[in-house]
């Protein structure tokens, strides 16, 4: 049977640093050295001013589920044998926006203003994905 490669994310120079500073299980997210701007994904310029002056600077983290979505369907032939699973649009405490998935929890658990905390999945000696699970509520 021919094995069915997973879809994994294409490393460029504007992201290098958030995914080398994943496989350390750190999170960060770029900042505009110009406007003080977060966000993801890490694109080269600001995406308030457009500056090219960033750095990368560690986040929280935290988060809430904005939206949820239960895939049933094999859309993706990698996650065939996955199903279901979830997808996550997760707001940020710093503001933006990232989609992922929720680990370790049942999928009514996973709901829409819930609040999460990331997690690392070490897919290979390149790649580590940025995950979530559910927080406690403060």
């Amino acid at each position: 049977m021919e094995q069915v490669l997973r879809p994994l994310p294409e490393i460029d120079a504007a992201s290098r640093p958030f995914w080398e500073a994943a496989r350390e299980h750190r999170f960060v997210l770029p900042r505009c050295r110009r406007c003080g701007h977060r966000w993801f994904p890490p694109y080269a310029r600001c995406t308030r001013c457009l500056s090219p002056d960033r750095e990368f600077v560690a986040a929280s983290g935290r988060g809430r589920i904005w939206g949820v979505i239960e895939m049933s369907r094999p859309y993706i032939p990698a996650f065939a044998e996955r199903l279901p699973y979830n997808v996550v649009l997760v707001e940020l405490e710093e503001g933006p926006k990232m989609f992922s998935n929720v680990v370790g929890a049942p999928f009514e658990r996973i709901l829409v203003d819930a609040p999460v905390e990331v997690m690392f999945e070490d897919i290979d000696g390149q790649v580590t994905l940025p995950k979530f699970r559910l927080a406690e509520r403060p």
